[in-house]
This record gives C-alpha cells, sequence and structure tokens, in this order.
C-alpha cells in the first residue's frame, strides 16, 4: 500500500502531467476563427486577397471591402471583391463584399454588422502608390496617399472601436511599410503616411488595453501589385503572400496577447522591431548655457550604442528627462552671484523674490452655482437655495470657492517656471492647501491675485514649494489669502531647510472619539462636474490619462474633497453661514473615486473645528490634519450623526457600530457570528451591510461576507432599521408584523442586542 505522506506528490505529479497535456493540446489545436466577424480593406487582390481566403478557411464571416481601382488609386469597381466573395463561398465559407472608400469606414463596418450582427477583427489593409521623387511630388499625390493609407486606417479602426469596447474584445492589424520604418526613395508620400499609421497602431493598442482590444502592425514584404513599382519580377514571385498571412491571423486570434507590437515579415521570416537609444550624454552643467560645440565635442558619446536601452513607451521616452533634470541640478555648479547658501538645488532666495504678473479672475454668480454642485450641494438639502439659487436671500458663496481664483496663479507658476528651478509638471503633487478669508467671498466679480514663493523645503525624496497667493476684490480691498503646499518629486537632498515658519501647519487630531461625523455619497459624474470649475487636468476625465499615473480609473480633485470637507464641517458646526468661517487648512492623503463615499470626523476645539476624512467603502484616510477655524467658537453639533439626505441612515448606523466595536473587543467574543444586513429603499435593495463578529475583534464592513456565508440574514427597510436601532420600533414585534424578514439561524438574531445596546447616541 503507498504510504500516506506520498500522496501530496502523486497529486501533484497527476496535476503538472494534466497541465502538460493541457498545454500540448492547445499548442497542437487548430486557431480557428467560427463566430468572429473580419473586415478586411483592400481584400480584393494580394495581401488581403489571401487574409480573406484564410480567414474565411478558418470559419470566420468575412466582409471583403475593395474599391475596385488601380494599385494608383484610379477607378472602382466590383469585380475585384466579388471574386473573392465567390471563392470564399464556393469553398462553404461565408463572406460578403464591400465597395465603399475606407474614407467611409462607418459603411464598411455597418455592412458587418448589417449581414453578420458584429465587428471583432479588423484588417487595414487598403493602400496605393504615387512614387515621385520629393521634388516632384505634388498636392494630390501627398493627399491621396494620406487619404487611404493613414485617414482610410482610422476611419475604418474608429467606425468599429465602439463596438469592441462594448463587447470588451477586438483585434486590429495595420499594415505599415518597410518604406515607412526606413524611408525609401521617391516615396516620401508613402513613408509619412506608413509610419503614422505606426503611431495610431501604438496608441490603439494602448487605449484598447482595458477593454480586451489589441492592436499591432505589421511590415510586410510580399509579391503584390504596389510592389511590383519597387521589386524585381523574380523576388514578387518569391515573396508569396501565403508567407505573411500566418502571422496576421494568430495575432487577430483571441488566444495572442501581443499588443503595441511591429514585425516585419515575408518568405517565411517574421521579426519583431523595437526601438534603441543610446545611453546619451548631457551636454551642459549647471548655471552654465549649451553650446554647439558641446554638441560637437560630444558627439562620438551621444551616438555610442554602448549601454544602449530600449525605451517601450512615453513614460519610459521622458523618464531620462527627468533624471537629466535632477542630475543637472544636484551636480556641482559653476560660480555665480546667486546668494543662496547651497551650491547645488534650486536658489531658494532667487525664488522668493520672484515677482511674477498679477493675475486676474473674473466670475459670476453661475460660476459659484457650478461651483458648489462641484463639490457635492444637491437640491435634496434643505437649504439648498443658498447656495444653488442665485435669486436666494441670503445667496452666498462656499468658503473653498476661495482656491478657484488663486489656483490659476499657482498653476502659471508650475507651468511657467520658478527662477532658480526648472520643474516638470508630471514630478507635481498637491501635498496641503490653506485658505484664510477676510470677509465672504463676492457672488460674483472680478479678482486680482498677487502670487509669492513663501519658502522651498527640502524633504530629501522632494522639495516642497511654498506658493502664497493673497487675492484682492475690485476696491483693493484683500479678500483671501492661499497657500499651496506642492510637493516636487525628485528635487530634493539639496541641503535646504527642512521646516520653515513660513508654512501653514496642518492640525493635530484628538485622540478622543469624534464629537460627530457626516457620511455623503459622491456622484460617479463628480469630477467630470468640478473640473468644468477650471481644473482640466485629463487625469480626471480620460481613462487613459488614469491609467498613466497609475490609477485604474480617473480620480476626484483632492480640492473637490477639501470642498465636501467644507461643506460637512460648514452644516455641522456653522449653520451654513459663511461669514462664520476665518480659516481652511488641509493636508492630502489618498485620492478618492468618483462614486464613493466621503466621511468626515468632526472635533470641536473652541473656535477650531478638527477633521479627518477618509473612503467609507476603503477606510482609506483621504483628507488629513484639517481644520476650520471659525471667528467665534461655533455651537455643539446638533446630532453626533446628523446625516446628509443624499446618505442612508444605516450607513451612519454601521459607520458608528464599527467604531463601537473596535474600541470593545469583546462584543465581537460574545456575538461570534457573521450577519448581513440587506437594507431596503423604496422597495428595492440600497446597501448591503456585514457584521463579522467571527473574525478577531470584529469587522463590520459594506458589501456581502467576505468568507463564507452570512450565518443569519436580516432584511429591513432603512427607515424601520433606524427606528429599530434607536428603540423606536421593537425587533420583535417588527420581525411579526413582516418589517423584519430573517433567513438562516433565527436565535443569532438575539445576539445583535450586544451590538445595538445604547452605550451611545446613535
Amino acid at each position: 500500500m503507498r504510504a500516506l505522506k506520498d500522496e501530496p506528490i502523486r497529486i501533484l505529479q497527476l496535476s503538472r502531467a494534466k497541465f502538460i497535456v493541457q498545454s500540448l493540446s492547445k499548442m497542437a489545436a487548430p486557431l480557428r476563427f467560427d463566430g468572429k466577424v473580419v473586415l478586411v480593406t483592400g481584400a480584393g487582390n494580394g495581401l488581403g486577397k489571401q487574409y480573406a481566403l484564410d480567414f474565411a478557411e478558418r470559419g470566420a464571416s468575412v466582409i471583403v471591402n475593395d474599391l475596385g481601382g488601380n494599385f494608383k488609386g484610379e477607378g472602382s469597381g466590383t469585380r475585384a471583391a466579388d471574386v473573392v466573395v465567390n471563392e470564399i463561398k464556393a469553398k462553404g465559407g461565408k463572406a460578403v463584399a464591400n465597395y465603399n472608400s475606407v474614407e467611409e469606414g462607418e459603411k464598411l463596418v455597418q455592412t458587418a454588422l448589417e449581414n453578420f450582427g458584429r465587428i471583432d477583427i479588423v484588417v487595414n489593409n487598403a493602400g496605393i502608390l504615387r512614387d515621385r521623387s520629393f521634388a516632384r511630388i505634388s498636392d494630390t499625390d501627398w493627399d491621396l496617399i494620406q487619404k487611404v493609407h493613414l485617414r482610410g486606417a482610422f476611419q475604418v479602426s474608429r467606425a468599429a472601436w465602439p463596438y469592441m469596447k462594448k463587447q470588451n474584445y477586438g483585434r486590429i492589424i495595420n499594415v505599415t511599410s518597410a518604406a515607412g520604418i526606413y524611408g525609401n526613395f521617391g516615396q516620401a508620400n508613402y513613408s509619412a503616411a506608413k509610419l503614422g499609421v505606426l503611431g495610431l497602431s501604438n496608441t490603439l493598442a494602448i487605449e484598447g488595453k482595458k477593454n480586451n482590444i489589441k492592436c499591432n502592425t505589421i511590415a510586410p514584404i510580399a509579391g503584390s501589385r504596389m510592389t511590383e513599382t519597387v521589386m524585381p519580377p523574380d523576388m514578387v514571385a518569391a515573396l508569396k503572400p501565403e508567407f505573411v498571412s500566418p502571422l496576421v491571423l494568430y495575432l487577430s486570434h483571441e488566444d495572442s496577447e501581443e499588443s503595441g507590437s511591429l514585425f516585419e515579415v515575408g518568405a517565411g521570416w517574421i521579426g519583431k522591431l523595437r526601438w534603441e537609444r543610446t545611453k546619451g550624454v548631457v551636454c551642459r552643467s549647471k548655471n552654465s548655457s549649451m553650446t554647439p560645440e558641446a554638441v560637437r565635442d560630444n558627439w562620438d558619446a551621444i551616438t555610442d550604442f554602448t549601454d544602449s536601452t530600449y525605451p517601450s513607451s512615453s513614460q519610459e521616452s521622458s523618464a531620462i528627462m527627468m533624471d537629466v533634470l535632477r542630475n543637472v541640478e544636484q551636480s556641482p555648479a559653476k560660480p555665480s552671484s546667486r546668494s543662496a547658501s547651497s551650491s547645488s538645488g534650486p536658489d531658494v532666495e532667487a525664488a522668493k523674490a520672484y515677482n511674477p504678473k498679477p493675475i486676474k479672475f473674473t466670475y459670476s454668480a453661475r460660476d459659484v452655482m457650478l461651483y458648489a454642485l462641484g463639490v457635492g450641494s444637491s437640491t435634496r438639502a434643505p437649504d439648498y437655495l443658498k447656495f444653488l439659487y442665485e435669486g436666494s436671500e441670503d445667496f452666498g458663496v462656499l468658503p473653498s470657492f476661495a482656491v478657484i481664483p488663486a489656483q490659476m496663479g499657482m498653476e502659471n507658476v508650475i507651468t511657467s517656471g520658478i527662477p532658480g528651478m526648472s520643474i516638470n509638471p508630471a514630478k507635481i503633487l498637491h501635498g496641503e492647501q490653506y485658505v484664510e478669508l477676510y470677509k465672504p467671498m463676492p457672488t460674483s466679480g472680478t479678482l486680482t491675485s498677487k502670487v509669492s514663493i513663501a519658502d522651498i523645503l527640502d524633504k530629501g525624496s522632494g522639495a516642497v514649494i511654498l506658493i502664497n497667493i493673497d487675492t484682492f476684490d475690485e476696491k483693493k480691498e484683500k479678500v483671501c489669502f492661499n497657500q499651496f503646499n506642492i510637493f516636487a518629486v525628485g528635487y530634493g537632498k539639496f541641503g535646504g531647510s527642512r521646516n520653515s515658519e513660513a508654512a501653514k501647519a496642518p492640525g493635530k487630531m484628538p485622540s478622543r472619539k469624534p464629537d460627530s461625523f457626516l457620511v455623503e455619497k459622491t456622484s460617479v459624474d463628480q469630477a467630470a462636474l468640478y473640473r468644468l470649475c477650471g481644473d482640466r487636468n485629463p487625469l480626471h476625465i480620460d481613462p487613459s490619462f488614469a491609467a498613466m499615473g497609475g490609477f485604474n480609473k480617473p480620480i476626484l480633485h483632492g480640492l473637490c474633497s477639501f470642498g465636501h470637507a467644507t461643506r460637512h464641517v460648514l452644516k455641522q458646526y456653522g449653520n451654513n453661514d459663511v461669514t462664520k468661517v476665518k480659516a481652511i487648512k488641509v493636508r492630502f492623503a489618498k485620492p478618492v473615486l468618483p462614486g464613493q463615499t466621503i466621511h468626515t470626523d468632526m472635533w470641536k476645539e473652541g473656535n477650531r473645528v478638527m477633521f479627518q476624512c477618509k473612503v467609507a467603502e476603503s477606510g482609506d484616510v483621504c483628507l488629513s490634519g484639517g481644520y476650520v477655524d471659525f471667528h467665534a467658537a461655533p455651537a455643539a453639533s446638533a446630532s453626533t450623526a446628523a446625516p446628509q439626505s443624499s446618505a442612508l441612515k444605516c450607513d451612519l448606523i454601521f459607520e458608528e457600530l464599527g467604531r463601537r466595536a473596535k474600541d470593545d473587543p469583546a462584543i465581537a467574543k460574545k456575538i461570534n457570528s457573521v450577519f448581513q444586513f440587506n437594507i431596503t429603499q423604496g422597495g428595492k435593495t440600497a446597501a448591503v451591510w456585514t457584521t463579522d463578529m467571527k473574525t478577531p475583534g470584529g469587522a463590520i464592513y459594506k458589501g456581502d461576507p467576505k468568507q463564507g456565508k452570512a450565518d443569519c440574514t436580516l432584511t429591513i427597510s432603512d427607515d424601520n432599521f433606524g427606528d429599530m436601532v434607536t428603540g423606536k420600533l421593537n425587533g420583535q414585534q417588527a420581525f411579526m408584523k413582516g418589517l423584519l424578514k430573517v433567513q438562516g439561524n433565527l436565535m443569532l438574531a438575539q445576539k445583535l442586542g450586544e451590538l445595538f445596546q445604547a452605550k451611545s447616541s446613535l
């Protein structure tokens, strides 16, 4: 009998064997395209015809597109496409013809949709030639080549793109040429268009990644009507299209994960191309100009491919520039008249002396109301007219609006540059924000902001730039003051001071429980709305830009979260009276995604209300060290859990229950069960909460149980749940009346009394 201890080894061996068999079977299986719909442009002859025939032979439904003209783009006809379609059908395949120009991309894709109901694969193969030496190229020669090759690929791909995104699948093969990659005499127009196709492909690969749309480029070498003009007849005969088509089919198959790549292919040979860059040389030093002589003297090193690199993205390409700027800034400087004590890094004294031209900002009541909506104001609030209706008697401006006229000044400093410091905007992070109001913000008018650099601090991993902005009204009276705390990544270690008296320090949160809190769910369109207030950074709207920044989706503006927090404190302690607010301070910790919930904890400390915000769904702190200073001590909060009208009561209750369970771990031990609460509103499920008391210390979170099933599931409306927890509704009576439904172990529900007992106000 086999020893028991050997059994895991035998199972592992069997698993490995099964994996190997499955892998070999997959490799041995033919690549099929059953159920897939393929559009091949220029499919009446040569390579395009071969692609269409091969796709159809392997089960694909094919749209055979061909305008029917000659290789110069002259004439039209139906015969070329019809011949290929008839050949496919004769072999039992599925195909339809399309005779439109590739400039009419939508018509080509519509043919696929009308006949086969979908579009999966696009091969942009159509092309013509108008060879002329550069001096003899006419406008027509140039324009026609661009229209067919580059614009045609764009039009067809764009028409197919939304359908590929919707089905979360697509394959695009674009065709370039050796002439586009390397250049070729007499083909300047063709070379330019073909290299443009490569750039288009690379970007489509990036933008299509999240929707499983793969895009690759091939540079085929094959005998065709077009290559007959540049190749000897015997070579044209030897370079058959059959030796190119297999690569196109493989890259188009669902098993292929390749995307954003460039291949040369011909005569049965396939090679992948990439960019290579020399190590390069910096031809300047700090405080010295760059000269042609310096370029000449370093030319051998500039062109030396020893220790070369292979950048594969624009981020990798630009990264070296950031290193160059940092190395130059940190390199020993040549003697100068600057007064900075450090011999490297930013010229702090020159920056402090910087006096840029004042910035004017004109706005109206419309901008004020748009900002209020951008930071979460809603007509659901009882007193919404105050911030959303210019006809209201007490129409006012949210205090956090003060950042809007000042932001333009900050951005100008970053983009225009600070004397003594070269800044890359891509390396900039907004660290902290301070606002001080000298009077309520006007509901309209023209404001003038004066910008100055208060200090530049050395934080090691980067530099902190303190940008002060004083804003004045039309009477030249000071309205507000802003301090932007900007962190420049990679600009530290220059020997400067770490701290400054000019910096407005964040607050320190009290160790006691919050005196009050508010919970508010942001809109999925919150960032799209807030950006209309002036911050048009595509990071907050364009998924592709967000991906480059390392985010799965666009994030909410930090100053939008800042506005939400200001509203929460103003509502809770200021009765929405904007005249009471003196100053606001916050530190930006982590981003918020549109649609997530902002939970603001607040502590009253004399004239100051400390606050901290976190993302309710993750528990991550997004705003820290925050405070709002009032001109006089605010009244105590009317409720420790005053809900926003947009929030469910259960959200507030479970937040408090979670805090209570964390403070008293013994509760979890007593209950030792997992409960799921299905909270309804208007007869539909509005939220699901889990109280997992089997986890050490207890865990209360929004969503289904993370491990296994709940021991007991309770379904109740949001209003009845609030009444039951606060004692207005008896749990047993609610169950008997059908207001509370219980599934699972009914007896466990009695244990919830340990959690719901009124030790503090809910």
